[in-house]
């Protein structure tokens, strides 16, 4: 019997909540993860929201790299939809980062390479499921 997934949070940039604008560069070996970070404006006082654009000076900015990894997954659901995401139910939220223990995601794409004449399960023993969640995306990878 398989083990279950479980998520652990992970220490992150922590993203803007009003717009971390991420980006995700790729190729097939190296991934770069750019977002405007977090940063409490201490003359917000929630009636005076400001406007944030690329253009927008004096931003923190993250930069994440995985290399090597092995998939990514960038798009649906928002912070809005995050409770239709399958891993909702073990604690995924928005604007926060996690490693996923016994991923599913990792074992589907084990089970579709074992048409591979040189396939062996242990090419993938080694790869670690992460998923970021930002105001309008949510970022899974493997690394």
């Amino acid at each position: 019997m398989a083990a279950l997934e479980t998520l652990l949070p992970i220490e992150v940039p922590p993203s803007s909540a009003g717009a971390p604008l991420p980006h995700v560069f790729a190729d097939e070996g190296k991934l770069l993860i750019t977002y405007l970070a977090n940063r409490p404006e201490p003359s917000f006082d929630g009636t005076n929201p400001r406007s944030v654009s690329p253009a927008t000076d004096n931003q923190p900015i993250a930069i994440l790299t995985a290399d090597p990894y092995l998939a990514l997954q960038f798009g649906p659901p928002n912070d809005e939809a995050i409770n239709g995401h399958r891993l909702y139910g073990l604690g995924l939220k928005p604007y926060s980062a996690f490693e996923v223990f016994n991923s599913s995601w990792i074992a589907s794409l084990e089970r579709a390479n074992r048409v591979h004449p040189s396939h062996t399960p242990e090419l993938f023993s080694g790869y670690r499921h992460f998923i970021l969640t930002f105001q309008d995306s949510t970022l899974e990878f493997h690394r």
